[in-house]
Formats: structure tokens, C-alpha cells, sequence
């Protein structure tokens, strides 16, 4: 049998799984379907979920919170299966630092367990609302990629359920291949049921951070590259709308954690009242401040808007090192809730990330065509963060010994198809450098690109996994379908 692609079929719930019809949508909010979303609780809710698919042959496509910018969790030809039901901290050792975690457990949940101890999430995301299973699934990356990798390194074991209902134990020795090939394997080999990982030990709730203004994009690779020994994370904001001289001037933080007796008052730095976001934005509640941002979400409020924090920066250089909270730090996403809404509301509006990865040899010349081609097209990106980052052994990584560059671009029904052009004409420039792209935030790439992405080897052998736990394909995504469907 293989599973139905009739998107309209509302089959009854397994009994006691919750369900409901709803429309789901990308995070970037630019593609979305009406469907049945199933939240199991229990590893015998989701067997019963799987079970219900097969027999009915209808696709499943794995949620946690969406975050994922483009499809990677919309399945328009079959149901979705949302695991934020399944959020228990199972066990917590403040000793060793190790967690054991249900699927639905979010960062948030995570770092506020364990900080008031003394630990902090090796690799968070920009912003603390996904689960560990999504952030597994695409393994996600943070602002110190380059020093500690993805968060795939961070994860000692998992167990996943196949869709045959199998529950399978992996680490690096037990299911080794399925460990390496689950971990970025956006969803389609089975449904994480728990994850156990390590996290770090911190000696403060604060981190010592410096702000360093570059005038261009040579003088922020230049800079940041001699800072990964001593800086435990690294990120540059860069204005992609200048041009000539000043092409990726920006502003660079370096963040390092602090030694044991560098903060006086650990205990009250490390609780997690003191490491709440702001309510307000320059007196404004947060949660309005989306409204601000979106009368200036064209073309000309985005270039005075970059154009501004650049000038601005320079008093932030001036202050020197500071100290900011560990989540302050690593969730800027969240400053702003809603923030996306500030790029429309309606139908067919939205945004995309671009975020190309491209090898440290090519980086430079490659980044560089990509944002003088986007201001050519006069289709320029309205934020540019630029992160430094190294390989890792999962099978489908995005990492590469090299940079990363994430484009946010505005979407609209009338610009869409503009911008689809110039993505696939990036998209070979990175290619062309040996880049590669991260599934989290892609809505544009196509089957030709994933072949040319990744090594036939790891391809081959992924799509061996796939037909072996998975032969009726009954995971299934609009990202599986758009990008690997015919070949892995």
C-alpha cells in the first residue's frame, strides 16, 4: 500500500489521540493547507496515529512549534502529526548536565529547568520556542556553530518510532547509521519519542559580551574569523542595502561565557526571573511593537531602518564589553513576539529566509555576488545575519567549514514569482562555490539542487533507510515532496 495523496480525507481520530481540523502554516507564513493535526501524549498514541495512517493510507508530515520558515511541516496531501503533547522533562541530572526529554519539550522549557543549576542548552536557536524534536530533525544551529557544532553533537541517544510502530534506541554505536541520518533528516525516517542530551556547565546567568562596527564584508569575515578562539559565540548583523565600499558594513557580537567568581551573585544572575525578555520596547509593549515595524516594512523604511542601526552601532562599540543575560543574548528572535506579522497578514504574505552555507575558500567571493546580485535585482533582503561555522558527520548537514549568510525576504503575491527567479539564480552561484542550504528555513530549492548538495554516498544510503523504515512512504512533507521525492 502506499499512502493516499487525497489531501480531503477527515478519517476519525484513534481513540483518545486529540485532533482537529485547522489551517497549518510555514512560520514565515508564505505557504500553508487546511488539514487533521493529531497531538498525541503518549509513545501509544503515536504507534495508534501511524497505525491509523497506514490502514487508511493517508501521509503523515511531523510538527513541533513551526518554527521552520518554509514547508518543512505543512503537508497539504495528508494530516500532520504535532508532538507538543509529548513535553515532559523526563529526567534531569544537575550533576552530569545531562537531560532525557520527551519529543514536544521546547528550548524554553529546557533552559528554564535547568539554569537555576548552573547549565545552559549547548546550541539554542534565535529563538526558544521550538521543540527538541524539530530542533533534532533539522538540527539546528546557533551563533556558536563554529566552536561546538549543531545541536545533532550535543544529542548522546534517541528513540524513534518507525511508521511500522517499532521503537528504536540510537546513539553513536547502537543504530549508528539512523542516528547520523535521523539528526537533520527533517522528519522522514520516524517520530522522536525521546531525546537525552548534554548541555553546558555555566558559572553565570550573564555573558560578557563586545560589540566590534565593520566597515564591509571583508573586514567582518576578517574579524570574526580572528575571534573564534577566544569568543564563545559570534553573529554579525550586516546592512544589506549599502553598496560600493561600505557592501556589508555591519556589527558584529562577540560573547564569551564567564570564569568561576567573575560574577559576584551568581545565584541571583542565573534565575529565571532575571533572564525574562523586556516587556517593553522603547515604552512600547512588545507585544504591539510588530505595528511600529510594519510602517516601515517596504523598500525605503528597510534601508533607512538598516541605515540607522549602523549609525547607531557606533554607540554601542563606544560602551565597551558588557554583560546581558544568557536568553537577552541568544533570543533576539523573541524581543519582538509576532515580529513576522510586521510583513502582512493576508493571503500570499509573508516572508522567506534564504541562508546559504558556503565553504571558507569561496565564501567571500560568493557572499559577495550574492548581495550585490540581490541589489541589482532591487530584491534586497530586509535583515542579513552572517555566522561562522564547521563540518559535522550527520548525513543530510548543511554545515560546511565556512560561513553562513540568512537573507530575509519579503514576499507578496505580486513579487513572489521575482523573487522565486532570483533565489534559483543564487542558488547556482552558491552551488557553483559548493554551498549548501539549510531545510529549516528553504522554500525554493528543487530536486536538482539536493543532488548537487550532497554527496551521492549519503544520498544513497539515506534513501536506502528510508525505503527500509518507511517503504509506504507514509512520512511525508511538502518540503520531502518539493525536494526529494523520485530519488532518496
Amino acid at each position: 500500500m502506499t499512502a493516499s495523496t487525497n489531501a480531503s480525507r477527515f478519517d476519525a481520530a484513534p481513540r483518545g489521540v486529540r485532533s482537529s481540523f485547522e489551517y497549518v502554516e510555514g512560520w514565515g507564513m508564505a505557504v500553508g493547507a487546511h488539514g487533521r493535526v493529531f497531538r498525541p501524549r503518549t509513545v501509544d498514541e503515536l504507534r495508534a496515529v501511524f497505525a491509523s495512517a497506514r490502514r487508511d493510507g493517508v501521509t503523515l508530515g511531523l510538527r513541533g512549534s513551526g518554527c521552520s520558515y518554509g514547508d518543512a511541516s505543512v503537508n497539504e496531501r495528508g494530516h500532520v502529526l504535532d508532538v507538543r503533547g509529548m513535553n515532559r522533562i523526563m529526567a534531569w541530572d544537575p550533576a552530569t548536565g545531562v537531560a532525557e526529554c520527551e519529543p514536544g519539550v521546547t528550548i524554553e522549557q529546557l533552559w528554564k529547568t535547568i539554569l537555576p543549576d548552573g547549565w545552559w542548552p549547548r546550541v539554542v536557536s534565535g529563538t526558544m520556542f521550538p521543540t527538541l524534536a524539530g530542533a533534532a530533525a533539522m538540527n539546528i544551529h546557533g551563533k556558536n556553530n563554529y566552536a561546538v557544532g549543531p545541536i545533532g553533537d550535543a544529542i548522546r541517544a534517541f528513540d524513534l518510532v518507525t511508521p511500522s510502530g517499532e521503537l528504536l534506541t540510537c546513539d553513536r554505536e547502537r543504530n549508528a547509521d539512523l542516528f547520523h541520518a535521523a539528526i537533520g533528516g527533517f522528519g522522514m525516517l520516524g517520530a522522536f519519542a525521546r531525546i537525552v542530551l548534554a548541555t553546558k556547565r555555566v558559572h553565570s546567568g550573564d555573558l560578557e559580551v563586545r560589540a566590534l562596527r565593520v566597515p564591509g564584508l571583508a573586514e567582518a569575515m576578517e574579524a570574526m574569523d580572528a575571534r573564534t578562539g577566544s569568543a564563545d559565540y559570534l553573529v554579525a548583523w550586516l546592512d544589506a542595502f549599502a553598496d560600493g565600499a561600505a557592501l556589508g558594513r555591519g556589527l558584529i557580537h562577540a560573547a564569551r561565557y564567564l570564569e568561576p567568581g567573575e560574577d559576584p551573585d551568581p545565584a541571583r544572575t542565573l534565575a529565571v526571573a532575571r533572564q525574562e525578555l523586556p516587556p517593553n520596547i522603547f515604552g512600547v509593549p512588545k507585544s504591539e511593537a510588530w505595528r511600529a515595524l510594519r510602517l516601515l516594512n517596504h523598500d525605503a523604511g528597510m534601508r533607512a531602518l538598516n541605515a540607522a542601526k549602523y549609525a547607531v552601532s557606533a554607540l554601542e562599540v563606544e560602551r565597551g564589553a558588557y554583560r546581558q543575560s544568557h536568553a537577552a543574548f541568544a533570543f533576539l528572535l523573541d524581543y519582538v513576539p509576532n515580529w513576522k506579522w510586521a510583513y502582512g497578514r493576508r493571503a500570499g504574505h509573508g516572508l522567506i529566509q534564504y541562508q546559504v552555507f558556503v565553504p571558507k575558500e569561496t565564501a567571500y567571493r560568493v557572499l559577495r555576488a550574492v548581495l550585490e546580485e540581490s541589489q541589482r535585482a532591487r530584491i534586497v533582503p530586509y535583515l542579513a545575519v552572517l555566522k561562522r561555522h564547521r563540518p559535522d558527520p550527520f548525513w543530510l548537514t548543511h554545515a560546511v567549514d565556512g560561513w553562513s549568510l540568512a537573507l530575509d525576504f519579503k514576499v507578496t503575491p505580486e513579487t513572489k514569482e521575482a523573487l522565486w527567479r532570483h533565489c534559483s539564480a543564487l542558488t547556482e552561484r552558491v552551488l557553483d562555490g559548493g554551498g549548501k542550504f539549510y531545510f529549516a528555513k528553504d522554500l525554493v530549492l528543487a530536486p536538482e539542487h539536493a543532488r548537487r548538495m550532497f554527496p551521492a554516498k549519503e544520498l544513497a544510503a539515506f534513501g536506502a533507510l528510508k525505503r527500509r523504515l518507511d517503504p509506504d512512504n507514509l512520512l511525508s512533507t511538502n518540503l520531502a515532496r518539493r525536494v526529494f521525492d523520485g530519488f532518496a
